[in-house]
């Protein structure tokens, strides 16, 4: 594992948009992208109110990018980090450091003041 794609990213993917980004995921090994159990509970939930992406993409997602699940060490993580009201960005960035994982987003400026988080943006 080495990066933790955020839900903007996986809903880019999914749906086989963004050339760059398509180009820069394949250059990845395998095993090198992974996301988390809070990025997916974002998209999918975004999926029932009918938004991008539509179940089906998103368990073909499912089936190449492994979801990893929000454990005590993530939740520790997140304990520790400045607060900021209703954001899965604090989780994802919480779940990223505790793998030590560089977060693949095209919100830069949602992770920007998460300390020694790394975070690399593939749309530019």
């Amino acid at each position: 594992m080495k990066y933790l794609l955020d839900s903007n990213i996986i809903i880019r993917l999914a749906m086989a948009s963004g050339d760059m980004l398509r180009a820069r995921a394949g250059e990845c090994d395998d095993g090198d992208l992974v996301t988390s159990a809070i990025a997916l509970a974002e998209v999918a939930y975004g999926s029932s109110q009918g938004k991008p992406l539509a179940f089906e993409q998103l368990s073909a997602f499912l089936e190449e990018v492994p979801v990893l699940d929000f454990d005590l060490k993530a939740a520790l993580a997140y304990a520790s980090l400045p607060f900021r009201r209703a954001s899965y960005d604090r989780l994802i960035a919480a779940h990223a450091l505790s793998q030590e994982l560089i977060v693949v987003t095209d919100n830069v400026a949602h992770f920007a003041d998460v300390p020694g988080l790394k975070v690399e943006n593939w749309m530019v």
